[in-house]
């Protein structure tokens, strides 16, 4: 389990309630740094911010994942899914949602889904075809989340995946329990989880190691209680 002391940085506002993270801020939001971002269409940021304000509606964000707009674009969502501390992407393309948007992990992981060279989560064993009058960006989060469950990996097919050697490794239990495991505890690693090495600064969900007065202080902030005894 992810210890006490390990928590999201307080520059970020996570906006926390019942094990959901939103903001309101992407309406305003500027994407300066993105090539592209003078040419969004008015119906693809309309789109976007009608759906990341959707995900405070009750069950839209699964539990445990927290997501929010890059400072650098609209167009990129930087997220965590816990238990693990699992960083990922959400990239739109400007013409989103007629063409779908593209998942990457940033944390090191084994996964049938997840292409261990350059991160990249196939999204085809769902969202094929891409329906952009149906499919929204809810329904991608909690097929993220799902297919770290075995049923869901249970009915994933060989064409889908993106990580032959785990998908192959589903058809012995211990061992694909055993490596999945140890990608969790290497994600919560110094190196992984605050990121020493520099190559994932980009992304707004930072966390920093805390004394145990600072995490009573953010705690304060976060209006959570803890218990003394």
């Amino acid at each position: 389990m992810l210890s006490a002391s390990l928590v999201p940085s307080p520059t970020i506002d996570l906006g926390l309630a019942k094990g959901r993270s939103v903001s309101t801020k992407i309406a305003q939001a500027a994407d300066p740094a993105h090539p592209e971002g003078s040419i969004i269409s008015p119906a693809t940021r309309a789109t976007l911010n009608f759906q990341y304000a959707s995900l405070r509606n009750i069950n839209h964000c699964p539990t445990g994942m927290y997501i929010t707009p890059s400072v650098e674009s609209i167009l990129v969502w930087d997220a965590v899914l816990f238990d693990s501390v699992l960083k990922f992407t959400v990239s739109f393309p400007n013409d989103y949602p007629e063409r779908p948007p593209t998942v990457r992990f940033l944390t090191d992981i084994f996964h049938p889904l997840v292409d261990p060279r350059t991160g990249a989560y196939s999204l085809a064993p769902r969202f094929r075809p891409w329906r952009p009058k149906e499919h929204q960006i809810h329904h991608i989060l909690h097929f993220i989340k799902s297919t770290f469950k075995e049923p869901t990996l249970d009915k994933l097919h060989e064409e889908d995946v993106l990580n032959k050697e785990a998908f192959n490794y589903r058809d012995n239990r211990t061992s694909f329990a055993t490596l999945a495991k140890q990608s969790a505890e290497l994600s919560q690693s110094p190196s992984a989880l605050y990121d020493t090495s520099g190559s994932k600064k980009n992304h707004s969900l930072r966390f920093t190691p805390l004394k145990p007065n600072e995490l009573d202080e953010v705690l304060r902030a976060l209006s959570v209680h803890t218990d003394s005894k």
